[in-house]
């Protein structure tokens, strides 16, 4: 078995902890499937609870399932001892665990290096503990106080801990999420909600939205293997890189960028698809005659909506989506006093979070300190766009493209940092454009404050903005 496994993971250029993740992440999909035959509800929660457990044991080891039980027992200690403060509680216990785990493990060097850890499986599992002590606590506010997303998923009632661990583990979603709700689980698994039945008929088929993700994760995969070893990290550190000109270095980051985020696309993809299969993708119908299913709750990239983003505030809502969500639900909109706007604070106070999340890297710090000023700068030359009367249409299309440019420029040369980590590597890639993906955004935020024009007629384009 150990000679089959060595043989394969040479021929797809990986390390046997690699291939042994890649199979048991591969195999949420079966697994996935299987829950939609599982009988009773507390059945289901068994069934999630056990196989999620089996596929991480199988994936890290003995040692991940131990890792896993720290902030699953302490955040659900909080939930049963502590609820009026369970959320802060639980987000203080999370986020310092793996932080220790992140320091302990190192899990950056050893991703680079081609090795395998439980640390991405923990970061996942640690915003579902979090989003559901939260959420549990919320449940004792009144609803009045509450927005929109409180009211939606707050908990009234204490989960039991079947449940509970049905949800921190269903389907291996731990393994690179996406991140759901424990309501969204709950009503899931007892065929409440969105998943009751209902006059339109029997449950939506998730066949054909799996087999599109599944195509898709082949493809990602396939371009991957194909770009890496033409764009490798390690050409940063070699001395011919320095000898190219601004532009060809330009061009070197823009497409070590573009190759990375590939990985990211394939893995994502096969989430999706173990979502879907198993029913929890389900987001509700379309209003269209006759209704079609949409399975937007798995969703976590839109390709197309990254590699094309008119603007940088565009990219959280494509890119890891559902972290996005829930780094605004859970950080962003509860940063903001009630009645006041969000500013550049909430901003970068969840791109920090985000980079903790992540890990204590230099590079991650500094590239989400970098996406904060990026997003800044976006906003400048949106509110530049917007303020563009509709009788100078060529000017407005030259503003947008210039939006797109600067968004094409900034992302791929922030995102170095993300892939190198090390504090020298990231400032001599930086060093080696001159800074021009940081000077660039900090130009157009000081632009903003001196060429402020008038505020346009508010829409919904602009809300969102």
């Amino acid at each position: 078995m150990d000679l089959d496994m060595n043989s394969m993971a040479v021929a797809i250029g990986v390390s046997v902890p690699v291939l042994r993740f890649l199979l048991c992440f591969v195999a949420t999909i079966p697994v996935g499937f299987l829950h939609r035959f599982v009988p009773s509800p507390i059945g289901k929660h068994i069934y999630a609870a056990g196989s999620g457990a089996i596929l991480s044991y199988l994936s890290f080891g003995f040692s991940s399932n131990l890792h896993f039980l720290v902030p699953m027992l302490s955040g659900y200690a909080s939930m049963f001892l502590f609820r009026p403060f369970c959320g802060v509680l639980t987000f203080i216990l999370g986020f310092g665990y793996l932080i220790g785990c992140h320091v302990y493990y190192m899990s950056g060097d050893a991703w680079k290096e081609g090795g395998i850890d439980a640390t991405g499986a923990l970061m996942v599992l640690t915003l579902k503990v979090i989003s559901c002590a939260i959420n549990y606590n919320d449940g004792l506010l009144k609803e009045n106080d509450l927005r929109d997303s409180q009211k939606k998923y707050r908990l009234i009632k204490l989960p039991s801990l079947i449940e509970y661990f049905g949800y921190c583990l269903c389907c291996g979603s731990h393994f690179a999420g996406p991140v759901y709700e424990a309501k969204d689980y709950l009503e899931w698994t007892e065929r409440k909600g969105i998943w009751a039945r209902t006059e339109k008929g029997p449950s939506p088929s998730p066949f054909g939205a799996t087999i599109r993700a599944i195509l898709q994760a082949a493809v990602c995969m396939a371009l991957y293997l194909y770009l890496v070893p033409k764009y490798p990290l390690s050409r940063f550190s070699d001395p011919i890189y320095q000898e190219w000109g601004f532009w060809k270095r330009l061009s070197y980051q823009y497409m070590s960028g573009f190759t990375a985020r590939w990985k990211y696309y394939f893995i994502w993809s096969i989430s999706e698809a173990s979502i879907v299969i198993s029913g929890l993708g389900f987001s509700g119908w379309t209003d269209d005659s006759p209704p079609k299913p949409r399975w937007d709750r798995a969703k976590n990239v839109d390709i197309i909506g990254v590699e094309l983003a008119k603007s940088s505030v565009e990219l959280p809502l494509v890119w890891n989506i559902q972290v996005s969500t829930w780094l605004r639900h859970y950080v962003y909109d509860r940063l903001v006093q009630k009645g006041k706007k969000p500013g550049f604070f909430q901003l970068l106070a969840t791109q920090t979070t985000s980079a903790v999340w992540h890990g204590l890297y230099p590079g991650y710090i500094i590239f989400f300190v970098q996406s904060a000023l990026m997003i800044a700068g976006s906003r400048v030359i949106y509110r530049w766009q917007q303020a563009v009367p509709p009788s100078m249409a060529l000017v407005k299309k030259i503003i947008v493209l210039m939006n797109f440019a600067y968004t094409l420029l900034v992302l791929n040369y922030s995102c170095i940092g993300f892939m190198v980590l090390s504090l020298h590597e990231t400032l001599a890639a930086y060093g080696s454009l001159y800074y021009v993906g940081t000077i660039l955004p900090v130009f157009l935020i000081l632009m903003g404050k001196i060429i402020k024009p008038a505020r346009p007629t508010r829409s919904k384009v602009t809300k969102e903005q």
